[in-house]
């Protein structure tokens, strides 16, 4: 590989043989070098392979600004939360965290705390994810020695989850999701005077088909039942789910198709099972 373009003694571009561009990172990696000279190949430590392009740009433009270790840390976490939740993640989640954290660190290094306020709705609905975040910040204390907020546990986890969804999504979307999904399961316990066992399969499920439910809204996908057979026997069978469903309906504020009421209606009876 040879180097284009030099960050500091530890963060370079390289281009291989075909062409293609590399961030690449290894402590001294350009120290007494200069652009189109070879990469010495056994400093280097960690290669950044960003292949959209709108990403890639942005996080060279991060190199600019925020100081190596932050940039290997981020990428670090990253990659464990790769292995942990076995996902693929967007490219963007390397421009997103850096920025964050890089942000994160200059508060704490100030005495400011960046609080979450959906940090209990994480730790419920996102539990992969948060204890990623958790083991995030044992990475940081580690390298850094500057021990983080539980709170930013929960935004490393909104990171991830925002990566593991969609690349135009934005946190903000993320949170604005988990605050619905929470007023989602408030309805049925309110409706049912009751609580959910937050440990069954049932809700794990209902968790996952609501996250897959504000997946499919963002990308506006739409489908309808083929056959409204089921649907007519579970509004008989099913009426005060039924009835919890309508209420959901009207607090989105949006128009489900049919076959979205049928599964959250069975979803709603699995939940609340237990009680009837």
């Amino acid at each position: 590989m040879i180097i284009t373009k030099i960050f500091n003694n530890n963060a370079i571009i390289a281009k291989d043989q075909k062409r293609d561009e590399f961030v690449v990172m290894g402590r001294g990696i350009a120290f007494k070098k200069s652009a189109g000279e070879q990469v010495e190949e056994h400093l280097i430590e960690k290669v950044f392979v960003l292949k959209h392009k709108d990403a890639s740009e942005k996080f060279k433009l991060l190199l600019e600004d925020v100081p190596s270790e932050y940039v290997s840390l981020c990428y670090d976490i990253i990659e464990y939360g790769k292995s942990i939740l076995e996902a693929q993640l967007s490219d963007y989640i390397y421009v997103s965290l850096t920025d964050h954290m890089n942000n994160a660190f200059k508060m704490f290094d100030e005495g400011f705390k960046n609080a979450n306020p959906l940090i209990w709705e994480i730790k419920k609905f996102y539990p992969k994810e948060f204890a990623v975040g958790l083991k995030a910040l044992e990475f940081i204390e580690d390298e850094t020695g500057k021990r983080l907020s539980e709170d930013e546990a929960g935004n490393i986890a909104l990171h991830l989850i925002n990566a593991q969804v969609n690349s135009s999504y934005k946190v903000a979307d993320v949170a604005q999701q988990t605050q619905k999904i929470h007023d989602i399961l408030n309805i049925i316990k309110y409706s049912y005077n009751t609580t959910i066992d937050e440990h069954s399969i049932s809700y794990e499920r209902f968790i996952t088909h609501l996250r897959f439910f504000f997946q499919r809204l963002n990308k506006k996908e739409k489908a309808e039942l083929e056959d409204d057979f089921l649907w007519r026997q579970v509004k008989t069978k099913y009426k005060k789910a039924y009835g919890c469903m309508l209420k959901i309906e009207k607090y989105l504020d949006m128009v489900l198709s049919d076959e979205e009421k049928l599964y959250i209606t069975i979803h709603i009876q699995r939940v609340t099972q237990r009680q009837n």
